[in-house]
């Protein structure tokens, strides 16, 4: 059994590189995108690190952009292309971290074998709310003044925007710990259907809904656990989840998810440092392992 770690990054190779040694099993892989628009030079020291590949086709990243997907298809590709056999894929960004010791993460996956892990709810039934991200018209992808008037133009204008095949929509959260034959489904079928390409690119974060849906639609919904197992405190309201500090260590330890976010290096030192007090008491590091330097 192995696993294919997923890490979307672009700053802060050195948290990056804590992360992976606080979670660094002989089992995992550990592939790493950095967006294109970044300069990659920094990173790469991380391939010091036993079993940390860097994906090839970088892709500029826009937030709430399709270019996220983009990136993330680009290297579902090159994963499954390497053919190493993995169990699952697990999507991971720069600012997470885990919240359990390797092997209790490994024990997981080797348990689960078989089954999809997303975080989803029905857009019609239990968030109404979604909708709006797949009725209007979206161009995420490009900053440029006027662009926000553009958008509602085009949404007055043209005809209101449908998903195609009257797929039912599902979404909440872009990370999920998928079988490379699942995640690779979802990518053939966006990828090669230019009706869904389109509708997918012109809305808005549709990370946190294309694999949800197209799963949910498919016949891998019976596999489908409703579950990412990361813990993600969105109490301050807004776009964005909390930086998770200090105060936060009892409540992510008391749930039962494997990885967390969001950390930052200043805000969250302390918080990690005392997670790892957890999950690696011994303070066993990984050799040959040149540390990038905070």
């Amino acid at each position: 059994m192995r696993v294919a770690h997923l890490i979307l990054t672009y700053t802060n190779p050195a948290q990056t590189e804590r992360m992976i040694k606080a979670m660094w099993h002989e089992d995992f892989d550990y592939y790493i995108h950095v967006d294109k628009k970044f300069d990659i030079t920094p990173h790469l020291i991380l391939q010091n690190i036993p079993n940390v590949y860097f994906i090839e086709k970088r892709t500029d990243v826009r937030w709430s952009g399709f270019s996220t997907i983009i990136a993330e298809f680009e290297s579902i590709k090159e994963i499954v292309s390497t053919g190493r056999n993995y169990s699952f894929i697990n999507l991971l960004s720069g600012q997470g971290y885990p919240v359990r010791p390797p092997q209790e993460i490994a024990n997981f996956y080797r348990d689960n074998v078989g089954k999809e892990f997303l975080e989803f709810k029905d857009f019609i039934h239990e968030w109404p709310e979604g909708l709006l991200r797949m009725d209007g018209y979206f161009i995420s992808d490009y900053n440029f003044p006027g662009r926000f008037r553009l958008e509602q133009a085009m949404t007055m204008i043209l005809p209101k925007k449908r998903i195609p095949y009257n797929l039912h929509p599902y979404g909440k959260s872009m990370f999920w710990m998928l079988s490379p034959e699942a995640a690779l489904y979802v990518v053939n079928k966006v990828e090669n259907d230019p009706k869904l390409k389109r509708f997918f690119s012109l809305s808005w974060a549709s990370d946190e809904f294309v694999f949800p849906t197209i799963l949910m639609n498919s016949e891998y919904k019976d596999k489908v656990v409703n579950n990412n197992y990361r813990y993600i405190d969105w109490s301050a309201g807004g776009a964005n989840p909390k930086v998770l500090l200090t105060e936060d260590f009892e409540p992510i330890m008391e749930s039962n998810k494997l990885f967390a976010r969001k950390f930052t290096a200043d805000a969250s030192g302390v918080l990690m440092d005392k997670i790892d007090a957890v999950i690696n008491p011994t303070g066993k590091s990984i050799p040959e392992i040149s540390a990038v330097k905070l």
